[in-house]
């Protein structure tokens, strides 16, 4: 964990931030079949989904992406100091949540009994709200702190570069 948040914090921030864009592309890509091309929500399936359709029903796979991005942003946390580790916790707080839901999800799809006898696994927000908004509304409000926090770890101020144990703020001009 040292070397993660030490040396090699930027780097690893980097994978995660690939990781996280990729997952946001293909959201964003099943809006765009449904909203845009006008495509029935089933056969929206985002990029992967179209040559692997099974990754869509994947409740395994959902939770797997859930707990990688909960075990990233935990892993991570330490590197960060001040104002940045401030919106990395809020981050982390949505996404514990967002994990438990897709704990609740995947409980669902494994034992076959429905949150209130729906006929398909449910979260407790999608009592409320549909799948493919919910999902788009849960990976941005996680997203954006998230980029703030490393927005503000690249310019931190005198205190914050002064605790820093990464080398992830350039050096002063």
């Amino acid at each position: 964990m040292t070397v993660i948040n030490g040396p090699q914090h930027r780097t690893w921030l980097n994978v995660f931030l690939f990781i996280v864009l990729a997952h946001w592309t293909e959201h964003v890509a099943q809006a765009v079949q449904i909203y845009v091309l006008g495509w029935p929500i089933p056969q929206a399936r985002g990029v992967l989904g179209l040559p692997f359709p099974w990754l869509v029903t994947s409740e395994w796979m959902h939770y797997g992406y859930a707990l990688l991005m909960l075990v990233g942003l935990i892993t991570l946390r330490k590197g960060f100091t001040g104002r940045a580790r401030t919106w990395w916790n809020i981050s982390l707080g949505i996404q514990v949540w967002h994990h438990l839901e897709h704990l609740l999800l995947l409980l669902q799809a494994l034992t076959g009994h429905h949150l209130m006898g729906r006929p398909v696994p449910t979260s407790i927000i999608q009592l409320l709200v549909p799948r493919v908004e919910l999902h788009l509304f849960y990976n941005a409000i996680v997203f954006v702190p998230m980029v703030v926090a490393m927005v503000l770890h690249r310019r931190p101020n005198e205190s914050e570069r002064a605790a820093m144990s990464c080398g992830c703020a350039p050096a002063h001009a």
